[in-house]
């Protein structure tokens, strides 16, 4: 932040607008609450690391937006319910509410625990569903942003029961939508590989250089592209999308083949011919 292309609207679509971020202490929902401050919305940030959220609150301000952080774990009913509650009360409603927390495990279908099991339904499935039945009750319009991954379409081994959920999170949204309208719009977006810690930190970088490669934009994502979908979703912009499920992945999932492909990190750096 600021971000590096020019804002719609000259960066205000949101002004005198709250939006509540889920998992926003860091990652891609870090970026989207950035991003939202930065198109003039009074943003609350939450996540359960005090100190992660009071940064993200600070850069945001730091900045000239308006944020604050409410402290909430996405797996207690009773703090979804007290959050959503702080928000409405902070800012005297609520218009846009992004559902972005998730964890996940490394284990497949035959081996998942049911500790497995609850820590991710909980965490990613069932609180998304809390998080808009609370928010829906001091929306008289607005729009509800589900994020959820591109393992609802395509997924991988041991990726289980983080990938039945992501698919779910497009079926909720579907039912929202029609439950919700038609005031209050329902939409996910799906993204692929993204920059973040927990995805690249640690990542060899000849083995970074390859996943850039295998992407036909030529590089993996970074939070901004997936907070610029987010906010046209929720915006005007978008006042006639709803239960659509957005894949933003860098056009990955239009591979067949990788040994088929060009280098496209080559090309990049390249450039026109």
């Amino acid at each position: 932040m600021p971000f590096d292309v020019p804002l719609p609207d000259g960066g205000a679509r949101f002004a005198g607008e709250t939006v509540l971020v889920t998992g926003s202490t860091r990652g891609i929902g870090e970026g989207i609450a950035k991003r939202f401050a930065e198109e003039g919305a009074n943003v609350v940030v939450t996540g359960r690391t005090v100190e992660a959220g009071e940064a993200t609150v600070e850069a945001i301000r730091d900045e000239g937006g308006e944020a604050v952080f409410v402290r909430a774990d996405m797996r207690d009913p009773d703090d979804i319910a007290a959050l959503v509650e702080a928000t409405a009360e902070e800012y005297d409603g609520l218009d846009v509410l992004v559902n972005n927390a998730g964890v996940e495990t490394n284990t497949a279908a035959d081996e998942a625990s049911m500790d497995d099991w609850e820590f991710v339904l909980e965490t990613d499935f069932r609180s998304y569903w809390l998080c808009a039945k609370h928010a829906r009750e001091y929306m008289d319009e607005g729009a509800v942003v589900n994020v959820s991954s591109n393992h609802a379409f395509l997924t991988m081994p041991e990726m289980f029961p983080y990938n039945a959920v992501k698919a779910g999170i497009n079926g909720m949204t579907r039912a929202m939508a029609l439950d919700f309208g038609p005031h209050v719009r329902v939409n996910t977006v799906n993204p692929g590989w993204v920059a973040i810690d927990r995805t690249t930190g640690e990542m060899d970088p000849e083995y970074r250089e390859h996943l850039d490669s295998i992407h036909p934009v030529g590089r993996v994502g970074k939070p901004e592209d997936i907070a610029g979908v987010v906010a046209f979703l929720a915006s005007d912009d978008a006042a006639f999308m709803t239960g659509e499920s957005v894949l933003v992945d860098g056009g990955r999932s239009q591979v067949m083949q990788d040994d088929m492909l060009p280098d496209y990190g080559e090309r990049r750096e390249r450039g026109p011919e």
